[in-house]
């Protein structure tokens, strides 16, 4: 009995770090541009594309994303004058780094055809930097 709970409490404790490790890639932050507000044409004309690759699909559910909204679009450093969106900032810097992070952008997006539906994907929040290589990209989807 004492075996079978201590490989149950192991595998508790493992799994969900192994799960935690496998669905985020942080990015190299040698292979960042350094990005400020300055940037937030070329960041809107991306994240369009961001947007329909992501959330846009040919699922049932699809349809209900091809509305959007921007609530947040920013360096995250700039998002710690508000409350709301400093969460994500420490969450940036907590799952790669604060170097990272500080080369990253959030983006809250609100999806009205999903009021009443899920409160859950009312919104979305992405994780961008740009590549010094190849542009931006979303390293982290929320929801």
């Amino acid at each position: 009995m004492k075996k079978m709970l201590g490989v149950m409490l192991l595998f508790l404790i493992i799994i969900p770090y192994r799960v935690h490790a496998e669905t985020l890639d942080c990015p190299e932050v040698s292979d960042l541009e350094e990005t400020t507000e300055k940037d937030r044409q070329e960041f809107m004309e991306a994240l369009e594309g961001f947007i329909k690759n992501i959330y846009i699909s040919d699922d049932e559910y699809g349809h209900l994303y091809e509305e959007w909204e921007v609530i947040t679009a920013k360096p995250f450093p700039d998002t710690e004058s508000s409350a709301y969106d400093e969460i994500y900032y420490e969450m940036a810097k907590n799952f790669c780094g604060e170097e990272v992070a500080n080369r990253s952008w959030l983006t809250r997006i609100y999806f009205p055809k999903w009021s009443g539906i899920s409160a859950s994907n009312l919104e979305g929040q992405l994780f961008v930097a740009k590549s010094k290589e190849n542009g931006w990209f979303v390293w982290f989807r929320y929801h």
